[in-house]
C-alpha cells in the first residue's frame, strides 16, 4: 500500500518519462548542426626585402682570368663612382685608399647621406697589380714589392694602358710622359675597360672619380666639347676639401683613350685626383674630398 509520498513520487517520474517521450518523438536525434559562417580570409600583404647598405658584385675578369668588383655601399638614387687601381701596380697605393675608403662607410654608414649610393671599384687593373704585389686579393703595404722597376705594373697583361684604351679620342697609339704606349687594337678592345664601361652604362653616376698618383693635383676632364661645367664644380669641391690643386686642363703630354675623357663625351663628370707621392694614400685629404661630394646637393 502506497504512503502519499510514494504516490506523489511514482506521478512525478510518469511525468517526466512522458515529457521525454514527446521530446525525442518531437526533435530527431539526428537534426544537423547549424552551419558555421564564414570568415573571410586573412589579407595578404607582401612586405618588401630590406635593400642591404653593402652589396658587392663582380662585373668582369682581366685578361688573366682576375676578377674585377664593385662594392656599393647606401640606397640613395644619387650614384657616385669612384675607381682605383686603372694602373695597377704602378699605383697600388689608389687600390689601397679604396680599401681603407670601404671600411670606412662599412664602419660608418651615416657618413653617406641618405639620398647617396657609393660605388668603388678598388682595383680595375688586377692583372697590373699583381705584377707589383705579392699574393692575390687584398694586401698591405708591407705586400708591394721593392725590386722591381718603377712603373711596373702600369699596363695590363696585353701591355695596353687602360687610360687609354676608351672610347674618347682613341687613337691605337698614345702618350705617357713622352713615351709612345698601346692603347689597343680599338676603344674598349681590354676586357677591363669593357666592364667598366658596361657598369657606367647601367648605372649612369652623376659623378665619377678616378684616383691616380702622382702630382697633389685635381684634373677635369673633357673630350670633343671642352669641359663640362658640372666637372668644374666637381673639380673644385673635391680640391677645396682636399687641399689639392686644381687644374682645369692636363697639357703636359698629349693623351687619347682616356676614360675620364670618355665620361665626359657622355655627359658624366669626372675627374682625375693625384696624390702627393707613389706610396701615400693622403687619407685624411681624400676622405674629405669624398664627403665634401656626397654632402652636395
Amino acid at each position: 500500500m502506497f504512503t502519499r509520498i510514494q504516490a506523489q513520487v511514482l506521478g512525478a517520474l510518469g511525468v517526466v518519462v512522458v515529457l521525454g517521450a514527446l521530446t525525442l518523438f518531437l526533435v530527431p536525434a539526428s537534426e544537423p548542426a547549424p552551419a558555421p559562417v564564414a570568415q573571410p580570409a586573412p589579407e595578404v600583404v607582401d612586405v618588401p626585402e630590406e635593400v642591404p647598405f653593402v652589396t658587392h658584385q663582380v662585373v668582369g675578369t682581366s685578361r688573366e682570368g682576375r676578377t674585377i668588383e664593385v662594392y656599393t655601399y647606401g640606397t640613395g638614387t644619387r650614384d657616385i663612382l669612384l675607381v682605383g687601381g686603372i694602373h695597377g701596380g704602378y699605383e697600388w697605393n689608389s687600390v689601397l685608399l679604396a680599401y681603407e675608403m670601404m671600411d670606412y662607410f662599412e664602419a660608418h654608414p651615416t657618413a653617406i647621406p641618405a639620398d647617396v649610393t657609393v660605388h668603388i671599384v678598388p682595383v680595375l687593373n688586377p692583372d697590373g697589380l699583381a705584377q707589383v704585389v705579392s699574393g692575390e686579393g687584398r694586401f698591405t703595404p708591407d705586400a708591394v714589392r721593392t725590386d722591381v722597376p718603377l712603373g711596373t705594373g702600369r699596363f695590363n697583361a696585353a701591355g695596353v694602358d687602360l687610360n687609354r684604351n676608351f672610347g674618347c679620342k682613341w687613337q691605337p697609339e698614345s702618350s705617357w710622359r713622352g713615351t709612345r704606349v698601346s692603347a689597343g687594337t680599338a676603344a674598349f678592345s681590354e676586357p677591363e675597360a669593357a666592364a667598366l664601361r658596361e657598369y657606367v652604362l647601367a648605372h649612369m653616376p652623376e659623378s665619377v672619380v678616378f684616383w691616380h698618383s702622382k702630382a697633389g693635383a685635381v684634373f677635369a676632364s673633357e673630350c670633343h666639347e671642352g669641359v663640362l661645367p658640372e666637372t668644374k664644380t666637381l673639380m673644385q669641391t673635391y680640391a677645396d676639401a682636399a687641399g689639392y690643386k686644381p687644374i682645369l686642363t692636363f697639357d703636359a703630354y698629349p693623351v687619347t683613350g682616356d676614360a675620364e675623357g670618355w665620361l665626359a663625351s657622355i655627359g658624366i663628370p669626372a675627374i682625375t685626383v693625384e696624390f702627393h707621392t707613389h706610396e701615400s694614400m693622403d687619407w685624411a685629404e681624400n676622405l674629405a674630398g669624398v664627403t665634401a661630394l656626397l654632402a652636395r646637393p
